[in-house]
């Protein structure tokens, strides 16, 4: 009686990197929407898990700010606010400051925060500091909405420049991400980035016209204050809220713009390069 010896064809599936300028696969990314929008809502319920009073955190961190900051900058310094109360002046900057700030602090550690996931299965790294972006965009909603209350307390009515607010917003957005996948890529090799990161963000507040107008700013430097990508963010947002009575400094806005162009650009070419390292080194 003769035996079959049956040997199975075993088949490779090999996934090599995308080329291109930076490397990202938008139809792969496509195709993991799925798990996006699961860890979207998850990164969301986490954020204010076991909290006693949830997500209303999101409405008092922002609104103290803007007090604090009332009182310490309109108040006692009595810097100028271009003729509109000052709680308005400051809450149009902590919106685009807080979904800055939230997103990198999260977006950073992201990677690591996911390390079971990446040395296990294969999805798109891309994929996990994207959600922090997405998620923070919770807060800023939340805030969006005090806003429109400030703005109807305090009789301000906002002009058709309003229209141009989603462009700015994704100035922040781009902005955001950009820093994010930089500091996320290298918080994986070098985990002082961790450590840095929250000094980073405070010391980001102060040199950012969060508090105060860019008007105190003098003229010979505003444009290479500019540097600072959320001045322009930060402008803009004023600019298409506040109506006439705030100016938009055009050249450091383009400036600011082209900052988060080579920004978001760059960071997405180094995560895309150090991507394949994840698994090793977490």
């Amino acid at each position: 009686m003769g035996t079959t010896n049956s040997n199975p064809i075993l088949k490779e599936r090999i996934i090599r990197p995308k080329r291109g300028l930076v490397g990202i696969d938008f139809a792969e990314l496509w195709r993991y929407r799925e798990l996006f929008l699961f860890l979207t809502w998850r990164n969301i319920i986490i954020r204010y898990k076991q909290t006693a009073i949830g997500i209303v955190w999101a409405f008092i961190r922002p609104v103290m700010m803007m007090i604090v900051f009332s009182i310490i900058f309109g108040k006692i310094a009595k810097l100028p606010s271009d003729g509109l109360p000052y709680p308005i002046l400051t809450f149009t900057a902590l919106l685009p400051w807080q979904f800055f700030s939230s997103s990198l602090t999260r977006g950073s550690a992201s990677v690591i925060g996911s390390s079971n996931m990446v040395s296990k299965i294969y999805f798109p790294r891309l994929v996990i500091p994207s959600t922090e972006v997405s998620a923070a965009m919770v807060d800023f909603l939340i805030s969006f909405v005090i806003l429109i209350g400030l703005m109807f307390y305090y009789r301000v009515v906002p002009t058709v420049q309003v229209f141009w607010l989603p462009l700015f917003f994704l100035l922040a957005l781009f902005s955001s991400f950009g820093i994010s996948l930089w500091f996320s890529a290298l918080n994986v090799k070098y985990r002082d980035v961790q450590q840095a990161v929250p000094f980073l963000v405070q010391f980001g507040l102060y040199i950012s016209p969060v508090a105060f107008s860019t008007s105190v700013v003098p003229e010979r430097f505003r444009f290479l204050y500019s540097l600072n990508p959320m001045v322009g963010v930060i402008d803009g947002f004023r600019w298409a809220l506040l109506g006439q009575k705030v100016s938009l400094y055009y050249p450091g806005l383009a400036l600011s713009s082209a900052m988060v162009l080579i920004i978001l650009v760059s960071g997405a070419f180094y995560f895309k390069k150090m991507e394949r390292t994840f698994a090793d080194i977490i």
